[in-house]
């Protein structure tokens, strides 16, 4: 999952979506998007999900499974 923080925070920023307002509307703590983009913290499961929905992308291309961003 290294490549899980930088495309987290390229899809965060290619929405122009903040930190704090990424993780409220996944129901994550306030902070826990800059402690994953920062590799400080792990998502789990449930979590992974939500954060792709809301960035509108794969699993496989958050976690760095695919290459390639697929709409």
């Amino acid at each position: 999952m290294n490549e899980f923080p930088k495309r987290l925070r390229r899809l965060r920023e290619r929405g122009h979506i903040k930190r704090y307002i990424l993780s409220e509307r996944c129901g994550l703590h306030s902070d826990a998007v800059r402690r994953y983009e920062r590799g400080e913290a792990k998502p789990d499961f449930d979590s992974l999900i939500a954060l792709a929905d809301e960035l509108d992308t794969s699993l496989d291309y958050l976690t760095g499974r695919d290459k390639y961003i697929k709409f």
